[in-house]
């Protein structure tokens, strides 16, 4: 093989390695977009809310929801290239991008039912699904790339505290 052949070779992986890492952000933040699409958050109605003292300020949700979209995207990546680049991890692989998913939808849809809805009743019960899809994906990511379940920890951290804070805010504003 010529130089430039190889040359051009490592080029194309490369972009297309880049490619697939801005598309699974992409679908990773898109998950925000269609919670707010299907939301359409009322900061009115979230300020009225009665809410406990360790409920964060609301431009924290800000700063952590595209950092955790931003890792969740980092895993789906190497999930998925490990799936396509061994094969031995082709069909663990497609179980936990189903899986994943999942998790996508339902973190989509919280937004939906708690906002859009204005039900935190509902939104619990989802949350506790999305909890759930979430603990099953790390799973499944688990036995494709470690790093990648890892990369899920802070996401299940922090659905965990908005769970208690969901189940709080529900109590408080019956």
């Amino acid at each position: 093989m010529k130089l430039t052949q190889r040359h051009s070779s490592i080029s194309d992986t490369r972009a297309s390695g880049l490619q697939q890492i801005g598309s699974s952000l992409a679908l990773a933040h898109s998950a925000g977009l269609v919670g707010t699409l299907l939301g359409k958050p009322s900061r009115n109605y979230y300020r009225r809310l009665d809410k406990p003292p360790y409920s964060p300020p609301g431009w924290l949700f800000g700063v952590v929801w595209p950092i955790l979209y931003t890792l969740m995207g980092l895993a789906h990546f190497l999930v998925r290239r490990r799936g396509q680049n061994d094969v031995r991890y082709r069909d663990e692989a497609k179980r936990a991008l189903r899986m994943y998913s999942v998790q996508w939808s339902l973190n989509s849809l919280w937004s939906a039912l708690f906002f859009g809805m204005r039900s935190p009743f509902i939104a619990l019960a989802e949350i506790a699904l999305l909890w759930a899809s979430i603990v099953a994906t790390i799973r499944r990511f688990g036995r494709v790339s470690r790093l990648a379940a890892w990369l899920l920890v802070p996401y299940l951290a922090w659905v965990s505290f908005a769970a208690v804070l969901n189940f709080t805010i529900w109590k408080l504003n019956p």
